[in-house]
């Protein structure tokens, strides 16, 4: 007899499939060994470095089964745990900023889709699935932004993403001469590369090519960012060229819009001050089109084809659907989802996704978050709105931000490139946090100055307080 759950993923179980026996390669445990050490031997400070390095890098795939698959990345982050709660951060406070929105909108956002997939299942092998999933999520998540505490944390970050980039552009290129990724010999992604329409489309160390060029393009601006503060330029130059490469080498057309779409974020920077009237234009230009258009709006992404044999169609078919059967999924998502037509069941998004994963409110929690991270970076750019080069630094990490929304029209994350994105959530609170404590610092300087204002002990506390923090703001923008 069938397995009556096989119907929701064609070929698959909806739990408990997947390798029988575990992959973990040689190499791979000698580089779990080496990881393992570093993170507990490293002063705090560097301990992202080795972690990001062998989440990011070790084949997605590669995994210890002792009943469940212990994925390499997970053992890390609990190694990470570990280190972190051996020992206390200076500061002693164990986020930075302290436990923000931001934070909180994503605590929700986990346990309300691990929630909703449980109760739509109903099944012990979902409860297993889903605190595996809250692992990656919060354990990742928090994990980040325990490690990630000031500017010279989030350089090494980025360094660590150029790392990534040199590494995977290297294994692209020859995937691109030979037909074959060197890194599939360890075993937990494919050996031989994919083919379409003739080109191939290598993926490098990840577990898809979409996922690798979008790796590329969500990371490019950051790139920018990190040679804009002129102390690590040979490693922004050479980020930024394998980002490209790895960008071009996928083959595929959504990194190429996010990378073009990154760039022209960048291009808008003359016209900083007037978003809001962008913002306004690109909404009444998709009424426009809208109105004029025979087919829903979002089919604008069938003409899109970047790089040959686009998708796009699917890509628009699916966001249709998605919005026409709200119905089926609004409360607590769907596995209906593979009877609404012809591969439906392909989640290429990360928006739908959500929806169909966790219901209405995993959706909003994930614009929301956002949201939250762009208004961050604007409130934060405008605080230090007198100083170009200190602007500079947040319109890339928005236009980091914007690469990787549009890469999300395209792909859902699945392999370990979702801790990329963790990890940029992780840094936007990190570099936006730091300039509005310092304009603070000079409200309540001007307040003290002025004779009107009383000067009390209260105050001078406060003073004390936000100078600290102003000298600490100041060194970020050095």
């Amino acid at each position: 007899m069938a397995d009556p759950l096989s119907q929701f993923d064609p070929g698959f179980k909806a739990f408990g499939g997947g390798a029988t026996s575990s992959i973990l390669h040689p190499a791979v445990l000698v580089a779990l060994v080496l990881v393992a050490v570093l993170t507990f031997f490293l002063p705090r400070k560097y301990v992202i470095v080795p972690l990001l390095l062998g989440i990011l890098m070790i084949p997605a795939g590669q995994n210890l089964y002792i009943g469940v698959h212990l994925y390499v990345f997970r053992i890390l982050i609990l190694i990470g745990w570990a280190r972190l709660l051996s020992s206390k951060p200076s500061s002693g406070r164990f986020l930075p900023g302290g436990f923000i929105t931001l934070d909180k909108v994503f605590l929700v956002w986990a346990m309300y889709r691990a929630l909703a997939v449980i109760l739509l299942f109903g099944q012990f092998g979902a409860v297993i699935n889903q605190a595996a999933f809250l692992l990656d999520s919060l354990g990742g998540y928090f994990l980040f932004r325990s490690l990630i505490r000031d500017d010279p944390d989030v350089r090494r970050v980025v360094k660590v993403f150029a790392v990534v980039a040199v590494v995977s552009a290297v294994v692209m290129l020859i995937e691109l001469k030979t037909g074959q990724n060197i890194l599939g010999f360890l075993g937990g992604i494919r050996a031989i590369s994919d083919v379409r329409n003739g080109r191939i489309r290598a993926q490098g160390v990840f577990a898809h090519s979409i996922l690798a060029g979008s790796f590329g393009a969500a990371a490019f601006p950051l790139f920018l960012w990190l040679w804009k503060r002129e102390k690590a330029r040979l490693a922004a130059t050479i980020g930024a060229v394998s980002a490209s490469i790895m960008v071009f080498a996928c083959a595929s057309s959504t990194p190429v819009a996010a990378w073009l779409g990154s760039i022209g974020a960048i291009c808008l920077w003359p016209i900083r001050k007037n978003m809001r009237l962008v913002r306004w234009g690109i909404v009444l230009s998709l009424v426009a089109l809208q109105l004029v258009m025979k087919a829903p709006v979002w089919y604008v992404l069938a003409h899109i084809d970047l790089a040959g044999g686009s998708s796009g169609w699917n890509r628009a078919n699916l966001i249709d659907t998605f919005i026409r059967h709200v119905r089926d999924w609004w409360l607590i998502g769907t596995h209906d989802n593979v009877n609404w037509g012809w591969d439906m069941w392909d989640q290429c998004n990360q928006f739908v996704t959500e929806g169909e994963t966790g219901g209405l409110v995993a959706f909003g929690c994930f614009i929301a978050m956002i949201v939250i991270c762009f208004k961050r970076i604007g409130k934060a750019r405008k605080a230090v709105e007198r100083n170009s080069r200190k602007e500079w630094l947040f319109w890339l990490l928005g236009a980091a931000m914007f690469a990787q929304v549009m890469a999300f029209m395209g792909v859902d994350y699945f392999d370990q490139s979702i801790f990329a994105w963790y990890t940029l959530l992780a840094i936007i609170p990190v570099a936006t946090m730091l300039p509005r404590v310092a304009v603070a610092s000079e409200s309540k300087t001007a307040a003290v100055s002025d004779s009107s204002t009383p000067y009390t002990p209260e105050l001078a506390d406060v003073m004390t307080l936000e100078n600290s923090s102003q000298s600490v703001s100041q060194r970020w923008f050095v």
